[in-house]
């Protein structure tokens, strides 16, 4: 970010003009969210609940065969919940495949060493320093299948296909600062311009301004070059971890 505050982001925002990053403070979640749908567009929803439903039909022999292999490789579910926040500040329980040990959470509670490690890397540790995560896991968060049961929360309106990545509520508050209402206008997304711009790669704050940018941008051209962006991330590996 330069010192008049505008902020470019990769080839996308190259092809775009460049925007000043405002970030949007004393005004309630729902202000901020009828200015976003205001500068973005009308038809999302309908494009978030018909692209699901397809994509859900579509991947079902997959999501069918995860189940399996996660149910004989490991104990526990197959499908682990978190509390994330949503749109106008709610919480909602994010759907992914489990890809860790039952237990995990009471692991990272009382082990202050790896709860710090936690806390320092925006509530994520990389992969091959968490004794939490199964070896298929590790697979399965290599290519981002774990991310497949959130297309049910696209359908059941908690998230979006494409908008920031949900985070918890304490991540929230330590990380987000003043771009709280930012992220709290718009759905969470299946993707975003945070995983194709990086993902683990990029911080704080740069990924709070990476949704401030987004939501300055939002409408059907961004999204769907965000959507073919995807695939080459999720397929090279790029930031994940």
């Amino acid at each position: 970010m330069s010192d008049n505050g505008i902020f470019a982001v990769d080839e996308l925002a190259r092809a775009v003009p460049l925007v000043p990053v405002r970030p949007v403070v004393r005004a309630g979640p729902g202000a901020v969210a009828a200015e976003a749908v205001s500068r973005g567009w009308w038809g999302k929803r309908a494009v978030d609940v018909t692209l699901g439903i397809v994509l859900v039909l579509v991947t079902l022999p997959v999501f069918v065969i995860i189940a399996i292999v996660i149910k004989a490789t490991s104990s526990g579910p197959v499908l682990f919940r978190q509390r994330r926040v949503g749109r106008g500040g709610k919480d909602f329980p994010m759907l992914k495949f489990r890809t860790m040990h039952t237990g995990s959470e009471e692991k990272l509670r009382s082990d202050p060493a790896l709860h710090e490690l936690f806390v320092q890397g925006s509530h994520k540790i990389p992969s091959h320093l968490d004794p939490r995560i199964t070896r298929v896991g590790r697979v399965l968060r290599r290519l981002s299948l774990d991310e497949m049961p959130q297309l049910l929360n696209v359908v059941l309106g908690h998230m979006s296909i494409v908008g920031p990545r949900p985070v918890e509520r304490s991540q929230l508050l330590r990380d987000y600062g003043d771009y709280q209402t930012t992220y709290t206008a718009m759905r969470p997304g299946l993707t975003g311009l945070w995983q194709v711009s990086g993902r683990s790669t990029v911080q704080f704050p740069e990924r709070a301004l990476l949704d401030c940018h987004y939501l300055e941008r939002c409408g059907p051209w961004t999204d769907a070059k965000i959507l073919l962006r995807t695939p080459v991330a999720v397929f090279t590996g790029l930031g994940a971890d």
